[in-house]
């Protein structure tokens, strides 16, 4: 599967204050995070985050939040985003076909969730290097699971490159900046 710009949306679950820094490997996933949010905002790549219980876990993480409009961080109180009330029409007034997810944890609510992306007929990738959990073992099952079910593995850079097409777009330079950072 391909993943053009202009096709995907990319949600980002429950990067939250109160979560990620148990999270494994930590200061890794935020920068991917941040890469992944970043090119996308550059290429014209809508993005949507969720925050699990928003009340006790806190607000998504610094700085995700700071790129991030209110109407584009959703609540949830499900651990597959997809049954929460209103959310998959949200997702789905994109009007992109191809979901691409990144988040915490990979083994729960990432995992629900592009399971629950794909039963309603998204195509999903997975940002490998843009997923954790608090246990390695946890994050690689987790994965592994998704990439059985049919969910498609790619990396921050992968993406930054296939969304800029060539070294001609008017976005190249900018886009080439943040792969470098890594």
């Amino acid at each position: 599967m391909s993943c053009p710009a202009k096709s995907c949306f990319v949600l980002v679950i429950d990067a939250q204050a109160r979560l990620v820094p148990a999270i494994s490997r930590r200061d890794d996933l935020v920068a991917a995070m941040d890469r992944l949010t970043r090119a996308a905002r550059i290429l014209g790549v809508p993005i949507r985050a969720t925050e699990h219980c928003p009340e006790a876990i806190g607000a998504t993480v610094s700085p995700l939040v700071d790129r991030l409009g209110s109407h584009e961080v959703l609540a949830k109180r499900h651990f597959d985003a997809t049954r929460e009330p209103g959310l998959a029409d949200a997702l789905s007034a994109l009007e992109r076909p191809i979901a691409v997810v990144a988040g915490v944890e990979a083994h729960v609510c990432v995992a629900q969730t592009v399971l629950g992306l794909g039963r309603l007929g998204w195509r999903v990738a997975v940002v490998e290097d843009a997923c954790g959990s608090r246990r390695p073992e946890d994050r690689a099952v987790g994965l592994a699971r998704l990439r059985a079910a049919g969910a498609v593995p790619v990396t921050v850079e992968a993406l930054i490159f296939e969304w800029l097409e060539n070294a001609d777009h008017p976005a190249f330079r900018e886009a080439l900046a943040i792969v470098k950072e890594s």
